[in-house]
This record gives C-alpha cells, structure tokens and sequence, in this order.
C-alpha cells in the first residue's frame, strides 16, 4: 500500500533532492551523509587539538616565543598546501587518503588554536556558537532551495574574485597595519565571503561532487566552517578590545 509519509521523506529514496535529479536519490544521500560524518570527525579533531594548545600556555609560549617554535609554526602554516597535493593524487586510495586528510586538519587545527591561544574564552565560545548556527541556517536553506529548483552554480566566479581580494587585503594589511575599524571591515566581508562559499559548496555536495570525491568535498566544507569560524573571531577579538 502507497505511504504518503515515506513518499515525502527525501531520505526515503523515493523523492528528487532537485527537479532536474537524474542519479539514484538513495546513492546522492549515501555520499551526502559519508561527506558530513567527515566533516564532523575533522571538526571533532580540530575542537581536541584547539582545546590543547588553548588550554596548555607551554605550547603557545613554545611557538610564538622560540626561534623552534616559529620555524615550526611557518611549517605548519605551509603544511596544508603541501599536502593537498599528494592528497589529490590519492584521494580514492585507502588508506592514505583518510591518513593524508587527518595530517592536513591537525596542521589547520594547530594554526587555528594558536590563534585561539591570545583570545579571551568569551569571545571564541561566540564566534562558536554564531558559526555553528550560520552554518546550520545555510545548509537548511541550501538544500531546501536545491529541492525548489534553485541553482548556486554562478557563485563560482564572483566568490573566486572575492577571496582574490580578500587574500590582498590581507597581504596590504600585513605590511600597513590597519585600525580596529578596518581590521572588522575585514572580518565582516570575509564572513560574508565564507558564508558564500558554505551555499556554494553544499549546492555542489548536492548537485556536481562525484561518489569518488568525497574526500574533496569534506575538505571544501571543512574550509568553509573553519574561515568562518575565523572571520567571526576577527569581528569579535577587534571588538573586545
């Protein structure tokens, strides 16, 4: 007998995630539900390896205080790059794929707990919380608007654009120091930028990503969450102080 009930559940099988959907429901949600069980162990990983170097002075001190320590920070900074390349040629290999990602999220984890290490509790507890439910509100409306026939795709070029000059910004500021007002300007466009981008990439988890690149798809949401997350501490930090 027909279900009304588990003909309207998209995760049923039965049900498009887009009009246009061609491939297996049940197989795009397989893929979907793998991409965001990594997602989460990264995000887990990065919570544990922030909370420690957050938590333990000894290593901020060691990092930012020692010749050692900052050679090591640059070599952290860089390791993610690194590895992205070898990670592109085994990204279908188990097990080195699953070994060369958990390298790449502890280099970021790493980075971004030192930047954590010099900001008050309160001010990273916000920036938490306001990712968490930013990141959230984003993927409810992108998978609702995929389901209404709505398409991100043309976010691509004009996002790609925005990092572009987002990443100079960051380069002029580096050299000519800026004012509180500016440094928040910043935040507050990358936040915009990244939020961009978590609409951009989950139209394509739903849409584009093929079942093999899983690992891809993991890596770019992960980014989006994590620069979100530290857009959002720059806003805060510069207005705490």
């Amino acid at each position: 007998m027909w279900n009304a009930n588990v003909k309207n559940d998209p995760e049923a099988g039965r049900a498009p995630l887009y009009p246009t959907m061609i491939e297996s429901p049940e197989l795009r949600w397989s893929f979907i539900r793998k991409v965001y069980s990594i997602v989460a162990i990264q995000l887990l990983l990065s919570v544990a390896v922030g909370a420690v170097v957050v938590s333990n002075h000894h290593i901020s001190r060691f990092f930012t205080t020692t010749p050692a320590g900052l050679a090591l920070y640059i070599v952290l900074i860089i390791t993610p790059f690194i590895v992205l390349c070898p990670l592109y040629y085994y990204h279908q290999r188990h097990p080195y794929n699953y070994v060369l990602l958990g390298v790449f999220t502890v280099a970021i984890s790493f980075s971004v707990g030192l930047t954590c290490a010099y900001t008050s509790g309160k001010v990273i507890l916000e920036s938490a919380i306001l990712t968490a439910a930013v990141v959230v509100a984003l993927t409810l409306y992108t998978f609702w608007a995929a389901k209404n026939g709505y398409d991100f795709s043309f976010l691509g070029p004009f996002l790609c654009g925005a990092i572009v000059v987002l990443f100079l910004f960051s380069i002029i500021q580096l050299f000519f120091p800026m004012g509180k007002i500016t440094v928040m300007i910043y935040g507050g466009l990358a936040s915009i930028i990244f939020c961009g981008y978590i609409v951009y990439d989950t139209d394509n988890l739903i849409k584009r990503y093929s079942y093999d690149e899983y690992i891809w798809a993991a890596v770019a949401l992960y980014l989006d969450v994590i620069n979100l997350f530290v857009s959002l501490l720059t806003i805060f930090r510069a207005a705490d102080n």
